[in-house]
């Protein structure tokens, strides 16, 4: 069950209620979102050492990366696209925590998040709101609009947009080190992506230039279809299928 606690402003609970399917309880147990320094935050009521997760797209972190990040060098720039015109429409079908999603928009394109678990939801609902409220990072919400469905279904549902960004959950690698605790608590929450290979299709119908797929190094193409382009990151890669060039 995805709940609220009653600690959150009563007008504010009621219209995260309409958007998503939540309950309010007093004494939740397991992961909840609660209310804290003006801002919706997931915990967990168990893991006091957890620490709040939260999406701000105005911390030190997002901060940094908008201001001093490769812009149109950076490999996820290159595998949109954005190197070559910026103001691209781009679906993010797995949207997560929005730090793709906030990268591509501060590079100039118009993004589409799409989520579908309703906790995380919330959780980017609350982030572009504080972001459209706030000066430095108005413009960049302005460029972002939130779409609560499962991937499948929004990728049938929504317009056709110049690219679709696939990010699924990240298949396990085998003897890795713990990740971070952030991340551990986001696979808790979320749960693995079953659906991850079904995603390609419909992603290439709806895509006018490109599907681009984030994976870390070790993990197999989506789908076992190979892309036309693979662009290396730091830390992982972007496979690429090209429908058209970009204009």
């Amino acid at each position: 069950m995805s709940v609220l606690v009653s600690s959150l402003p009563a007008g504010y609970a009621a219209k995260l209620q309409q958007r998503f399917p939540l309950t309010v309880i007093a004494e939740p147990t397991g992961w909840y979102l609660c209310w804290a320094d003006q801002a919706l935050v997931l915990r967990h009521a168990d893991l006091p050492k957890q620490g709040d997760i939260l999406v701000d797209f105005a911390s030190g972190a997002a901060s940094y990366r908008r201001q001093f990040g490769g812009g149109k060098d950076e490999a996820i720039a290159k595998a949109c696209g954005l190197n070559k015109k910026r103001n691209l429409s781009i679906i993010d079908a797995t949207a997560g925590l929005g730090r793709d999603a906030l990268v591509l928009a501060n590079l100039g394109a118009t993004v589409t998040l799409v989520e579908r678990n309703p906790l995380v939801a919330a959780l980017l609902y609350d982030g572009l709101r504080r972001a459209a409220a706030n000066p430095v990072t108005a413009d960049l919400a302005a460029r972002m609009q939130l779409h609560f469905a499962p991937a499948l279904q929004a990728l049938t549902e929504l317009p056709p947009a110049d690219v679709v960004y696939l990010d699924p959950m990240f298949p396990p690698r085998e003897k890795s080190a713990l990740v971070k605790k952030e991340m551990r608590a986001f696979h808790d929450v979320v749960g693995s992506d079953t659906d991850a290979d079904a995603l390609l299709a419909p992603a290439l119908q709806l895509a006018r230039y490109r599907v681009v797929v984030k994976r870390p190094g070790y993990a197999e193409v989506l789908a076992q279809q190979s892309p036309q382009l693979v662009v290396k990151g730091k830390n992982n890669r972007f496979d690429v299928y090209i429908n058209q060039a970009i204009a």
